[in-house]
């Protein structure tokens, strides 16, 4: 096997793609923008989370989102539609929404996340720089004491499984950031983390991009190349379609995040993927920066000190397959900077962006092979697609080229 066509050029297949060429195939990457990293990857949170990996599923998020439903200004927003894809995939969302489900989908994004450092650690120990990575730590905040409560619950499970982190009173949560001073009295307690990290997603991608092409390996990237469909053999794929032509393969990895949705219905397969819109504001440093990542749990907003920029972003919108900017979050997002962290960032010079982050159900993603003989999958990792990038990409890796799955990462293959 040698001809490798990935589609999609966000983190996600572009480090998928550095480590199958790095094995010395060669890979072609299909990508639809000018450029990569050109969608979800763009002006993602910007947080490497590698410790705090619990899916969104969880025992009480039904009741959150029902409380939610009719809040003009709520973290998570839902607007049922006409599509069965929705309902199914709410559905399914549903039956993980409890507390097994959630530990067992923490304890398999942990093992991944932590797969992903190494790797990540491995890049920059080979010179790979310049998109403003720093480990920084993350203090999440909780402004509710049940919240905090549950938190702490939290926190047991993932020390069990490695994660270094403490509890922190409000007073404390103040002395370790002091660009919270104006909450004072709002915060029950908080959660730190001190070996999280942060770096620029897009900014890593044109590097990594720079990278493959000194190192040499056999990669090239077709931009501007909307796949439209496949020419299949029996259970094979032999070549990938285009509007401008066809390129032939000898495997095909799917990786374009919701846009693989429509791409596997051509292939017989109903990926369970949903779009999570997000909303994220990038802008100068304010006069009162956050120096640690901060996450406000219960307005689901986080804050990236990111190089020179803060990144702000926040919420979870199920409206379907619209990555339109909707001016009202917009709106919210700048309402919830003002009033938690004013002078943290200068918000008149704000960039304003919307993505939609694949997510499955479970929060886990899907990586291994699937339907035709030749495809494989990398998708569904939700907003932590950044964090598991590097893990997934090399997994995905050593899953086509039939190498050894390290301990704990065998439990990732596509269930369809």
């Amino acid at each position: 096997m040698e001809r490798i066509c990935i589609i999609g050029g966000g983190v996600i297949g572009l480090t998928s793609a550095y480590y199958l060429a790095q094995r010395g195939l060669s890979v072609t990457v299909l990508e639809q923008a000018d450029d990569v990293a050109q969608a979800a990857s763009r002006a993602n949170g910007g947080q490497l989370s590698y410790s705090y990996v619990s899916p969104l599923a969880d025992a009480g998020m039904p009741m959150k989102a029902l409380g939610w439903m009719w809040k003009k200004d709520a973290p998570m927003r839902l607007k049922l539609r006409a599509d069965p894809r929705q309902w199914a995939w709410l559905w399914q969302f549903l039956r993980v929404c409890n507390v097994a489900a959630n530990r067992s989908g923490t304890a398999r994004l942990w093992q991944l996340a932590q797969h992903s450092r190494a790797l990540m650690q491995q890049l920059r120990d080979e010179g790979l720089e310049g998109y403003h990575w720093r480990r920084n730590g993350k203090l999440v905040i909780f402004r509710q004491a049940a919240g905090f409560e549950t938190a702490q619950r939290l926190l047991d499970y993932q020390r069990s499984l490695g994660a270094e982190q403490r509890a922190l009173d409000g007073n404390a949560c103040l002395e370790l950031e002091p660009a919270l001073q104006n909450q004072r009295g709002r915060i029950a307690g908080g959660i730190h983390t001190p070996s999280e990290e942060v770096a620029d997603c897009r900014l890593f991608c044109l590097q990594l991009k720079e990278r493959i092409a000194l190192e040499g390996l056999d990669l090239r990237f077709c931009f501007g190349e909307t796949v439209t469909g496949f020419e299949c053999n029996g259970q094979r794929i032999d070549a990938v379609l285009t509007k401008t032509g066809r390129y032939d393969c000898d495997a095909v990895v799917l990786a374009a995040g919701v846009g693989s949705v429509a791409l596997g219905r051509q292939l017989g397969l109903r990926l369970p993927l949903y779009p999570l819109k997000g909303y994220s504001l990038d802008m100068p440093l304010g006069s009162q920066a956050p120096h640690l990542s901060v996450t406000d749990f219960d307005n689901k907003v986080l804050y990236a000190p990111i190089g020179e920029r803060l990144r702000v972003a926040a919420m979870v919108d199920l409206v379907g397959f619209d990555n339109r900017i909707d001016r009202g979050r917009i709106d919210t997002l700048t309402r919830l900077v003002r009033s938690s962290l004013p002078q943290s960032g200068l918000l008149e010079s704000a960039l304003p962006w919307a993505g939609l982050r694949p997510a499955t159900p479970s929060g886990v993603p899907m990586i291994g092979r699937a339907g035709p003989d030749n495809l494989w999958l990398n998708l569904g990792h939700g907003a932590l697609g950044f964090t598991l990038a590097a893990g997934s990409g090399e997994l995905l890796a050593r899953q086509l080229l039939g190498r050894p799955i390290p301990p704990g990462l065998d439990g990732l293959q596509p269930a369809l």
